[in-house]
């Protein structure tokens, strides 16, 4: 009599209330993967000659134990390093320079200001520079900057008018910032120097000639309220010219662009020149109104918080109102993930059955997306993993009554006299 076949189905079915034990135990554990016993028979090795009709099989035994890497359901979070993985691909990590690779998001910061797991292991991508230029190269691992923003100065300044065609002509010579009947119309933006501090630039409209043909408005400029170009009481200087067909439209400026030269005494590089994008302003029969005003250059600013991008870009805001990349999460992929050896703590490491890790940006290369204040639950399926318990009780149960047959068995055989 044999008893091999029931005890090999009794290990099966332990093996496989193991997995599910597992499973069941790490039902809430972020980013972990199911798993799944795979059962093959056994045959004897056959005599030569025997035939294959006449086999019976010796049991059962554990070919490999599958981990399922199905999408788990993302949840929101308040932490804006958490982050989700949705799509395909790994997180990749360095523990003191060795590389795993990881679905849970769960991270926090390091007062270095590394980007960290629970247990310690860096986020790595691409580092970006204090200009938010991402340095594509090795992965490193990611460090969030908490340095100040630098300023930077104002150098172009778009601005959209309409202006009114029903205006009267006037003199440029007798242009006087200070006197409103001098002039048709103005505006004012903040602008700021190279060390950020503020300055206010404003911009005078005088309409000095019209005709058949069109019209030609005439420039001034101050800041903060000084006169740009001269030094009253001398002769006033305008910035320009803007000549409009009789349409309406903006024909263009001379010089072209306008520049206003902003002279300062706070110790930032003087004077500092911004050039104004005056494209789109029209003149027509209507109140003067601003369309657009957009100037560039802001001052220096405080990093107040930061998100993650679907792409991975981690995106700083600053107390300016400016963004900034700090820095870039990259993803790793592998042609046979099952290949993965599990080392327990929500990592695995590369083999050489998993193949050579694909290593980009989240969204190209077939990567997923990478979702900000998000976490990827467990893909434990509670309800078939309970059903599946039942079921491997049975096979247990089962396996448990053919060797307790056979045993009944062998004894009738025993007692016979």
């Amino acid at each position: 009599m044999s008893f091999q076949q029931g005890l090999s189905g009794l290990n099966a079915a332990t093996k496989s209330l193991e997995a599910i034990g597992n499973n069941v135990a790490n039902a809430g554990t972020v980013g972990f993967k199911q798993s799944q016993v795979q059962f093959s028979d056994v045959y004897a090795n056959s005599l030569v000659g025997s035939g294959g009709g006449a086999q019976i099989g010796i049991g059962t035994q554990v070919s490999r134990v599958a981990q399922q890497f199905s999408q788990g359901n993302v949840t929101a979070s308040n932490n804006p390093l958490d982050m989700a993985i949705n799509g395909g691909g790994f997180f990749r990590m360095s523990d003191n320079g060795a590389i795993t690779y990881s679905r849970n998001g769960q991270f926090i910061l390091s007062k270095e200001g590394y980007i960290e797991s629970a247990s310690g292991q860096r986020l790595t991508g691409y580092l970006a520079d204090a200009n938010g230029t991402v340095a594509i190269g090795a992965p490193s691992e990611l460090r969030i900057d908490k340095a100040d923003l630098a300023p930077a100065a104002t150098t172009n300044y778009e601005l959209k008018l309409t202006l009114d065609s029903r205006k009267a002509i006037q003199p440029a010579a007798s242009f006087d910032p200070t006197d409103p009947t001098t002039f048709a119309d103005s505006t004012s933006v903040p602008v700021y120097d190279s060390l950020g501090n503020s300055h206010t630039l404003r911009t005078f409209y005088v309409k000095t000639a019209s005709g058949a043909t069109g019209a030609t408005w005439t420039v001034f400029a101050t800041n903060d309220d000084v006169a740009i170009g001269y030094v009253p009481p001398a002769a006033p200087v305008p910035l320009g010219t803007m000549d409009f067909n009789n349409g309406g439209v903006l024909t263009g400026t001379t010089p072209s662009p306008l520049v206003a030269a902003m002279a300062v005494t706070t110790g930032a590089a003087t004077p500092f020149n911004i050039s104004i994008d005056s494209t789109g302003t029209q003149q027509f029969a209507q109140d003067f109104g601003v369309a657009k005003q957009l100037p560039d250059g802001y001052q220096a600013g405080t990093l107040t918080g930061f998100s993650v991008s679907t792409n991975g870009e981690i995106v700083g805001r600053y107390t300016n109102g400016q963004v900034n990349i700090l820095g870039q999460v990259i993803l790793s992929s592998f042609a046979n993930p099952n290949g993965l050896q599990n080392i327990g703590d929500n990592q695995w490491v590369e083999t050489a059955e998993s193949g050579v890790p694909l290593t980009s940006t989240p969204g190209s290369s077939g990567l997923g997306a990478v979702q900000s204040s998000r976490v990827e639950d467990s893909n434990v399926d509670l309800t078939a993993e309970l059903v599946n318990m039942i079921t491997a009780q049975r096979y247990y149960q089962a396996n448990a009554q053919t060797i307790k047959t056979q045993d009944q068995i062998l004894q009738t055989l025993v007692n016979l006299r």
